[in-house]
């Protein structure tokens, strides 16, 4: 067989040798895949964090109920903060802070505001490939004060 023939038959041999194309694909799709269940995991832990958040501001907001007078519903709202925060798993209570009283334009409602300084979650750790939500966290819940 002459080199000219070898070499067509070699050419022919490259294009149509399928022995190598799965390790090619996989090589090719791996980094995909993982980015997207890394990105999954990490966004799934910072929406429970944020859950946790709206849910402590939610009843906070209804431990309001049973103070009398502004400064009563403000202790019960931080004591029961106080206690809780570190109930909710994703939550640090160290990064949380509240804002609660009655709430400025309306008289009738208590209005408790946390907020949940995020940037501990490994949320942060995939920041180049991925559109980030913010580093803070931050619900208000408002019920209706009885009596009025």
């Amino acid at each position: 067989m002459d080199s000219m023939a070898r070499t067509k038959k070699n050419k022919h041999n490259l294009f149509t040798c399928r022995s190598g194309v799965a390790a090619v694909e996989f090589a090719l799709l791996l980094p995909v895949y993982l980015l997207l269940l890394f990105g999954m995991i990490a966004y799934a832990i910072y929406f429970g964090a944020a859950h946790a958040v709206q849910q402590l501001a939610a009843d906070a907001a209804r431990t309001a109920i049973a103070g009398l007078t502004e400064q009563e519903r403000n202790g019960l709202v931080e004591g029961y903060l106080a206690r809780n925060a570190e109930s909710y798993v994703l939550i640090d209570p160290a990064r949380l802070s509240f804002v609660v009283g009655d709430k400025p334009n309306d008289a009738s409602q208590y209005l408790v505001t946390v907020r949940y300084d995020a940037s501990a979650l490994p949320i942060w750790e995939l920041s180049p490939p991925l559109p980030l939500p913010s580093r803070i966290i931050a619900f208000s819940s408002s019920i209706r004060r009885g009596g009025i």
